[in-house]
Parts: structure tokens; sequence; C-alpha cells
């Protein structure tokens, strides 16, 4: 089927009661509809995903810079390796934070034959959103419910090809998924090769972001910002995409970025470096 095509398929169907509030386990969500079909999930009053009919079109900017990272890592990944689950070959991603699923419905729809498992706390929106978006079901997709700094713990080392960290309370990511402990457990569990990437919504002024680049780069020895130039300088608030591998980072990203609607880049190396001693290593307390 292409894009066209899918980008003519009927709204969704299974949707459940729209613009009112609707009970999930952490405490409500609320379906918006637009006028091109896709729906936006509030999740206790914050914007967590914007899903459209063509599962590949990603409205949220990160999530498109976060596939774009992905089609190029998936591309360039070495020799397939076979897992104990049988699934010879299948890149294996991994996802802290679920939602409404935006990045791993798309990531589905363009690479069909990987494997993902995504973590989310909130097990009646975990049920929910399956249904409403009409999510691809397990091995191609799995969903489990448990904190995310838990499951990250519990997980096998050398394990994934992709790791992806998009949890957030409110507006902010919980303090303990960016810390230098969590940065050594996902070096753990990802593959040799692999790449971490996460989404830091760094408030104006607070350094956030000179933080995490600070503490990534005591575990990872390649560490790279895709950022507006307004979010690098904290001049205002706004989404970047940290990455982290201990091999370099594909090279084609950059160009790959100025394909994008919004006028965005990956950091160059300098401004990676400045960030790293300009911030302070996060530490589990």
């Amino acid at each position: 089927m292409s894009r066209r095509d899918r980008s003519r398929r009927a709204a969704f169907e299974h949707l459940g009661p729209l613009d009112t509030l609707i009970p999930i386990s952490t405490g409500s969500a609320r379906l918006t509809t637009e006028s091109d079909g896709s729906v936006l999930l509030d999740v206790n009053g914050a914007p967590s995903s914007h899903l459209h009919p063509d599962p590949e079109h990603l409205v949220f900017e990160y999530m498109r810079w976060m596939l774009l990272v992905i089609d190029r890592h998936l591309e360039e990944r070495a020799a397939p390796s076979t897992d104990g689950d049988g699934s010879s070959g299948a890149p294996q991603l991994a996802h802290l934070g679920g939602g409404g699923c935006s990045l791993p419905r798309a990531i589905a729809a363009r690479h069909p034959r990987t494997r993902q498992i995504v973590v989310e706390i909130d097990a009646l929106l975990a049920e929910q959103v399956r249904v409403w978006f009409d999510l691809p079901r397990s091995p191609q997709l799995r969903l489990r419910t448990e904190d995310a700094l838990s499951a990250l713990v519990s997980w096998r080392e050398d394990r994934f090809d992709v790791l992806v960290r998009d949890v957030f309370s409110g507006t902010l990511t919980p303090p303990e998924l960016t810390t230098v402990e969590t940065a050594a457990h996902a070096d753990r569990v990802l593959r040799d090769g692999g790449i971490y990437l996460a989404n830091c919504a760094a408030p104006q002024g607070s350094g956030l972001m000179a933080d995490e680049v600070a503490t990534l780069s005591q575990v990872f020895p390649h560490v790279g910002v895709i950022a507006e130039p307004a979010h690098l300088s904290g001049k205002r608030r706004g989404n970047c995409v940290l990455l982290a591998s201990r091999r370099p980072l594909p090279e084609a990203i950059d160009r790959d970025l100025r394909s994008d609607a919004v006028s965005v880049r990956l950091a160059r190396r300098p401004q990676v470096e400045a960030l790293a001693r300009a911030g302070r290593v996060l530490q589990a307390h």
C-alpha cells in the first residue's frame, strides 16, 4: 500500500468518546479529532500523542527526528543476529513511555520486520490505545505495563538495537530517568553499535539539556543533539532529541534533517562538547 493510499484510509474506527475526560489508571485522558482525521491524545491535561490515519505521518516534530535517525540506523545496522525468541535477524527496539504509541506505530508501518516493546506505566491507557488506534499486535508490537526504570533495570544486556526514552510526568522527564546510572543501564541493554534516543524538553534557563549531555557523555563516547538553533542556545523551551552510542553516529543524519519542515540540525561536535562542559552529571540520590 502506498503512502497516498494510507493517507486516504478512514479515520480511526474504534475511538473512545471525544472531547470528554476518559478515566485511566493515572488520572484522565482526552481525545480530540482534527480536520485531517488525526487524533490528539491528552493525558492529565498535557499533549501526549498525535496520531494520523497514515501511521508514517508524525505530527510531533521530535518524533519525526527520531524516526529519521531510526531509519538511518536500521539501514546501516550490522549483520543480523539471532535472539533466543527465534526472531532471527529482526531488529529489536524498546520504548520507555508509550502514550498513544505514535512512534512505535510509525516504525511498525515503515519497518514491519522490527520487533518492538513499549513500556507504559498506565495499564488502562495501554489497553485503550491498542483499540483506539488499531496498534499492531505482538510480536511486532508488545505493550508492557510497568514503571520505565524498573523495566530498564530488569532487561538483560545486549538486547536492543534501539532504545527510546519518551517518558513524562506532566511536562518533565522524571529525574530518575536522567541520571548517569540510568544511562549506564541504557548502555548495558543496547547491542554493540546500538543507539539510545531521548526526548529532552528543557525549560528555558534550566540547563537541563546541558546536564543531560554531560551525563550521557560520562557513559557513551558518542553523543549528539538534534534541536532548533534557539533551543540549542537556551533562548526558548522546546523538545530536542539526544542521541548516544558507542559507535560514531550515522554521518547522514544531519543531511537527512534538512528535509524536515522545521529548521533543525544535528549539533556540531564543538557545540555538544561545550554543552557537556557546561552541564553537571546527574546522579541518583
